[in-house]
């Protein structure tokens, strides 16, 4: 298959503190967290959004459990390997994923020697990361321990709060404990315990004409300026155990990975992130608990000939009650007056019971009737039971269902590959392999939309593969080539910010007001902006290439380059429409939906991912003499094109980072320092953008729009200049 890999070594050298950054070394990988609360990661075209409640388009793991990105993505050290696998995942092992996985691996102790680490990093803004891990040996050879610890601060997105006299900053603190064990030969366990604390406060940052009228000024790209009143904070507070073992019998193996997390996460969400009315900060709160617990068994054949064949059984089992505090403020306004006259508060409490639980068969044979040639074949049968139910309690008028979904899914999934060893520095391969993902119901949609807008349906892949693997030069450079076509049936993807029509605004408890609750069909006006899964028919093909090797003894370079293309494929999907005349949003009815919409639908041929076709990577480090301080120098180079997004009607401009170290080198490395800088180029791009600016209408007439006159963006980070130092035993 197709992998790149970035070693422990490689982590530490470069200063990647987070696991996001592993995308400079991996075209077509892009990792985002555009609130400081959702991650999402993109490979070969398909993008994933973790809101999106189904399987992920690109797992993690996290010593080889499966893992949401929330935590993965959190902190990283004491990492001994990072691999992003490319095509279809989850023949062998864990869950099925059509894109792709990134397995983190963490170190282990060692069993013989004291061994271990300290690296210390400062930032010119304010940014410093504290990190280190030593193992010691109790019993040679039998038992071992490693504690490692980080403590991380950062500004995030470097971006300013005047409302607030305040800026975005994030500290993190974990620590972890692993123990090793080797009772008899053959027999080896590892235990892992990591706790992780994480606290962002991140502030969205604006930019636009502003609104003189209610006293927003101008802001610039450059400004990196919030006016928010109220607060976005995000806590992570995750407990993880990790347990691998392998006993070697002979003619077999028994092997079992299992895992237990459980992650609070707490998230506060201002809506109101251009302060389009002054004096008013609607907060969303919304608690998410994630208990998981996650076991595999596998028996492998230890045969070295013709014949081999694995057998494993899966288990996950997720559990915790979500609960969302929603504003759903009463806004009375009048045409002409550019503040409400009142504002009646009104809180929306959403309970979302989440319940699945998975099992999951596999097996696989591998053939090998010559030296030179290879078959294997892999099948897996999932059976994954789930329960989504929500409901919105709104005071005074009830409690009223939003969805109410069982799902039942039986998916057969497997790969086949058949390689060729042409010689010791050439092979080919060819590869099948066939994913699925589970439908989901959209748990936190507004209430009284249609179904097809609450539950999506599952989605199913076929991928084909061909490549090659090569080196030359007496292996002091190799080239990797392959190239895919994968074609997706009902695929998932998460559509933001689309306008809504709820139907009409009724009054329950008889005050003369509305109270929130909506009945009917759809009346004509946007009644809130909200997010849904959606499925369409789409196509992803695209050739991926790394060039890398070591020419001389003092250089080292690797560039790594991609050209994919996902499209849908005449898909009619939720959007949102924009009135000419107005410039606000409108529900346009759709006929191929029956009339009137909640939302507007577009026919797209569009991209799957907000992503260019092509991307490219390169790193390269010189040193220079052979004493015992050696110098070097050492570069990081991303190239990003420019690409329009149909969603936000937006050209995201070119990207071309640039990350530079130079530094000092003890002998066998036992020790480094360094200095730093990065984007190089201090470039400016946008990387996110609404598609529309920040506004409010008033209840009782949407004809009143109280608009900020920003549009809310997300920007590459300003240039940095670092010192930092590494220390190893």
């Amino acid at each position: 298959m197709s992998i790149n890999v970035a070693t422990g070594e490689q982590i530490e050298r470069l200063k990647i503190f987070d696991v996001k950054d592993v995308q400079q070394l991996a075209p077509g990988l892009e990792l985002r967290n555009d609130n400081g609360r959702a991650n999402s990661a993109t490979l070969r075209g398909v993008t994933f959004d973790p809101d999106q409640g189904t399987g992920p388009a690109v797992d993690l793991y996290f010593n080889e459990v499966p893992i949401d990105a929330q935590t993965a993505f959190t902190a990283i050290y004491d990492i001994d390997q990072i691999e992003v696998l490319r095509g279809p995942q989850g023949a062998l092992r864990g869950r099925t994923a059509p894109s792709g996985a990134i397995t983190l691996r963490t170190r282990r102790p060692n069993l013989n020697t004291i061994e271990g680490y300290i690296q210390g990093t400062a930032t010119e803004d304010a940014g410093y990361n504290v990190q280190g891990g030593v193992s010691l040996p109790l019993v040679t050879d039998k038992v071992a321990i490693r504690a490692a610890v980080l403590v991380d601060g950062n500004r995030l997105n470097q971006v300013r709060n005047i409302t607030r006299g305040d800026r975005s900053r994030s500290r993190t603190e974990s620590a972890r404990l692993s123990v090793a064990l080797q009772p008899t030969e053959g027999f080896d366990i590892n235990v892992m315990y990591q706790y992780l604390n994480a606290d962002n406060r991140l502030y969205t940052q604006v930019f636009g004409p502003g609104n003189a009228a209610i006293g927003n000024p101008p802001i610039g790209l450059d400004d990196r300026f919030s006016l928010s009143e109220g607060r976005r904070r995000y806590l992570n507070n995750t407990h993880l155990v990790t347990l691998d073992a392998k006993y070697d019998l002979g003619p077999v193996t028994l092997a079992f990975v299992g895992g237990h997390q459980e992650t609070k996460l707490t998230q506060y969400s201002e809506n109101d992130p251009g302060n389009a009315i002054a004096n008013y900060a609607p907060t969303q709160l919304t608690r998410t608990p994630y208990n998981v617990d996650t076991a595999e068994l596998r028996l492998m054949s230890n045969n070295e000939g013709f014949f081999n064949w694995t057998a494993s059984v899966f288990h996950t089992h997720q559990t915790g009650d979500v609960t969302v505090e929603n504003p759903l403020d009463y806004i009375v306004g009048f045409p002409g007056v550019p503040a409400p006259v009142a504002i009646v508060p009104v809180t929306g409490f959403i309970n979302v019971p989440v319940k699945s639980k998975t099992w999951a068969f596999a097996g696989s044979v591998r053939l090998k009737p010559t030296d030179e040639l290879t078959f294997e074949a892999a099948g897996r049968y999932t059976m994954s039971n789930g329960q989504q139910f929500a409901t919105i309690t709104i005071p005074g008028a009830g409690t009223f269902p939003i969805v109410d979904y069982k799902s039942k899914e039986r998916p057969f999934t497997g790969m086949a590959s058949l390689t060729y060893e042409v010689s010791r520095d050439l092979t080919v391969y060819a590869s099948y392999g066939r994913a699925f993902r589970g439908s989901t119901a959209g748990v936190g949609i507004p209430q009284n939309v249609s179904e097809d807008l609450a539950i999506s349906k599952p989605e199913h892949s076929d991928n084909f593969e061909v490549g090659f693997k090569s080196a030359f030069l007496d292996r002091r450079l190799s080239l990797d080539v392959s190239a895919f076509y994968q074609k997706f049936d009902n695929f998932i993807s998460r559509f933001t910010g689309i306008a809504t029509d709820q139907g009409t605004n009724i009054d329950v408890t008889g005050d003369g007001e509305p109270d929130g609750v909506y009945v009917g069909p759809p009346d004509g006006d946007v009644d809130t902006t909200a997010d849904y899964n959606y499925n369409g028919k789409a196509t992803v093909k695209g050739i991926e290439a790394t060039l890398a090797g070591r020419p001389t003894d003092n250089w080292d370079f690797s560039v790594s380059m991609s050209y994919i293309k996902g499209r849908y494929k005449n898909a009619l999907l939720p959007c949102t429409t924009i009135d000419p005349a107005t410039g606000q949003p409108v529900v346009i009815p759709n006929p191929a939906f029956g009339g009137v919409n909640n939302v507007s639908f577009c026919s797209r041929n569009s991209r799957l991912a907000d992503i260019p076709d092509f991307s490219l990577t390169a790193n390269t480090e010189v040193r220079f003499g052979s004493g015992p301080m050696q110098p070097f120098v050492r570069a990081l180079f991303t190239y990003r094109p420019s690409v329009y997004s149909d969603r936000q009607q937006f050209r995201y401009p070119s990207r071309e980072l640039i990350n530079l170290f130079v530094g000092l080198r003890g002998e066998e490395s036992r020790w480094e320092v360094s200095a730093f800088v990065r984007n190089l180029l201090n470039q400016n791009r946008i990387t996110n953008i609404s598609i529309n600016n920040s506004t409010f209408e008033a209840s009782n007439d949407p004809s009143v729009i109280y608009d900020s006159g920003y549009r809310t963006v997300n920007v590459t980070n300003p240039r940095e200049f670092g010192l930092s130092g590494t220390f190893k035993f």
